[in-house]
């Protein structure tokens, strides 16, 4: 497989899941800016050539054929190697739980953050209500975490490290977190995972 990422983008949870899978991949950086691959392929640095929706993550299989959207991918990496543990069983309740936290992410996080407050021309009122939706997520995944080590309990899964790398963008953004002590311990404690390490280490995100 090859997983076309930008370092600390929301590929990244894409990247973390298909380690903790212990699934072979390779990397292509993708400049998000200009919408050009860091080692050109086929004589070309065009992305759109290759994802005509400009964004990552883009993962493509063995078979050539390639695929986008964060969740639907966590989603086939979990289910490819089920003894990960990287999402329980489909058709069981834990499963309907895990997708809601995978939707909840996409749809109150990292569509609440991204555009919205990664471009300057934003108008401040739309700024501001957007940071009034995260902090009052910031705040249900706080009271969530106070007694779970992570989203789903004791079970790490492929949301969290869809929510660690959303939560990740506050830091960037200047959107503090300091309010909300469970959540950092939270961030923390995925952070620490040798899986996450490798991945952030891959991305050029941390130095050893």
């Amino acid at each position: 497989m090859k997983l076309y990422y930008s370092p600390g983008a929301c590929s990244m949870s894409v990247h973390i899941a298909l380690r903790e899978a212990g699934l072979p991949v390779t990397l292509a950086r993708v400049d998000l800016q200009h919408h050009k691959l860091a080692q050109p392929e086929h004589g070309s640095d065009d992305y759109y050539a290759i994802n005509p929706r400009g964004y990552v993550p883009l993962l493509q299989l063995d078979d050539g054929s390639r695929h986008t959207e964060v969740a639907s991918l966590l989603q086939y990496i979990a289910d490819l190697v089920p003894e990960r543990n990287l999402l329980p069983a489909a058709g069981t309740r834990e499963r309907l739980e895990a997708t809601g936290w995978l939707t909840l992410v996409s749809t109150e996080l990292h569509k609440v953050f991204s555009p919205w407050l990664w471009h300057k021309e934003t108008a401040p009122s739309t700024q501001q209500e957007c940071k009034a939706r995260l902090q009052a997520r910031f705040a249900e995944l706080d009271r969530h975490l106070q007694t779970r080590q992570y989203l789903m309990g004791d079970r790490y899964t492929v949301a969290d490290a869809y929510c660690f790398t959303i939560l990740g963008w506050a830091r960037m953004l200047m959107v503090p977190l300091s309010a909300y002590p469970s959540l950092q311990q939270y961030l923390s404690r995925v952070a620490a995972r040798p899986a996450v390490q490798d991945a952030m280490r891959a991305e050029g995100l941390v130095r050893d």
